[in-house]
């Protein structure tokens, strides 16, 4: 049989159908199919390799591991963990003091769901009507932008907050911008409505990724910061995304100068390998440990990871990607935003730094989403070498999602908005 017949036959399907492409090896910015195909990788990966595919530094460190200490008992400790908690701490303000070595973002999230609920004695959990967290049962209770049918019931106490929506939002100032602190107060309305007196936390992403590409006003979080404190709630930030450098600063909520209570950190801390971290304040984490907190797990604290992550963060310091990032997002949106003037079917571009987004409409005027344009458009890209992310759940398959690399070049950069731009001029024709 061939290799599709026996992935039809074999595999289980997880969600969206699979890119109609072989891929035998990655290198840099590039991924390669099995005709030799170079193919512009604009996702990182799944939206986390952000040195790239195959990193030199990143390849030493994995080979040197593995044949060395790549994993423990839960219960031993190594250096490379402890040296990755006094390194990645010191990127980070006080309060968030402690951090817990862990795999991946669902995990992440559910250890600091639950440090939140102990912590608190409380169990209610808001988060975005637009969410995603993480695909464990914890994290998918917080997750509302799919797969929440058929399965059961959520966690009690999963709540739901507007996603703030500048394009979309009904709510609105006498101009026509959009009045994000109507909205979050209306929000925080529903969300009392809706308690029983037990609001435990707010988790949240700065920039809802699968969600859209929906950014955070400026203001946004400081606002939100208040009410969780108003009500005796804990904010915990799900930066899987946009932590690491991504959106030009090292942490997305860096811009807004509010601290989390807890941060939760996956994807890129790992540049596309499995890692993941829980950090938490000196007094949560006593609590927690007071109250007898138990999150054990058989990759928890394994020293393979951290000196992945150890690897991540001097290669981001040394060749100063923050910067980089921020640079080339200016450059990626001014392209996305001429490309938008340009085009009636452009309806929208956000987001910053190398994460950001275009919407595709059907026209300008009527903001209609054009769901068949996106998939036409995925099509046309792959075929000229360039693959992108359309977000994949209901409602907004015309939504493109646009993170390369931190090390792409100028010129790989330029090449992959090219094909992008014919490819849309093609397709809406």
């Amino acid at each position: 049989m061939t290799f599709w017949e026996n992935a039809d036959r074999l595999l289980i399907r997880y969600g969206a159908s699979f890119t109609p492409r072989i891929i035998e090896r990655a290198q840099g910015a590039y991924v390669h199919d099995d005709q030799g195909r170079a193919i512009l990788d604009f996702t990182s990966g799944q939206m986390s390799a952000i040195l790239g595919h195959a990193h030199p530094d990143v390849v030493a460190t994995v080979s040197s591991a593995i044949a060395s200490l790549d994993h423990l008992y839960s219960g031993m400790l190594s250096r490379p963990v402890v040296d990755l908690a006094v390194r990645l701490t010191a990127t980070l303000p006080a309060g968030l003091d402690r951090m817990m070595l862990l795999t991946t973002g669902a995990e992440a999230n559910e250890a600091a769901l639950k440090m939140a609920k102990l912590a608190t004695g409380r169990y209610e959990i808001v988060s975005f009507d637009r969410s995603w967290h993480g695909m464990t049962h914890g994290a998918a209770s917080a997750t509302f932008s799919a797969g929440r049918h058929g399965y059961g019931p959520a966690a009690p106490g999963s709540l739901a907050l507007p996603s703030p929506n500048a394009y979309r939002s009904p709510f609105r100032t006498p101009d026509g911008g959009h009045d994000w602190e109507a909205e979050l107060t209306y929000g925080f309305a529903l969300v009392d409505q809706q308690s029983s007196g037990s609001l435990a936390a707010c988790l949240i992403e700065p920039i809802l990724s699968s969600g859209g590409i929906l950014e955070l006003p400026p203001g946004y979080l400081r606002r939100l910061r208040e009410l969780c404190d108003e009500r005796g709630m804990l904010l915990i930030l799900d930066e899987a995304q946009t932590g690491i450098g991504r959106t030009g600063t090292m942490y997305a909520f860096q811009r807004d100068g509010v601290t989390p209570d807890i941060l939760t950190l996956s994807k890129t801390l790992g540049a596309g390998l499995p890692v993941a971290a829980v950090v938490a304040s000196d007094e949560i984490e006593q609590r927690c440990h007071e109250r007898g907190f138990l999150f054990y797990t058989t990759h928890v604290s394994d020293p393979l990871a951290a000196s992945v992550a150890l690897t991540v963060l001097d290669v981001v310091e040394r060749d100063g990607l923050v910067a980089r990032a921020a640079t080339l997002g200016e450059r990626l949106g001014a392209r996305l935003r001429a490309l938008r003037d340009e085009c009636e079917v452009v309806g929208d571009v956000r987001g910053r730094g190398l994460l950001q987004g275009i919407e595709l409409v059907r026209d300008k005027k009527s903001r209609e989403p054009a769901e068949a344009l996106g998939a036409a458009v995925t099509a046309a890209c792959l075929e000229r070498g360039l693959h992108l992310n359309i977000v994949q759940l209901p409602g907004m398959g015309g939504i493109f999602r646009i993170a390369p690399p931190l090390t792409i070049t100028d010129d790989e950069l330029d090449a992959g908005l090219d094909i992008l731009e014919t490819s849309i001029r093609a397709c809406a024709e």
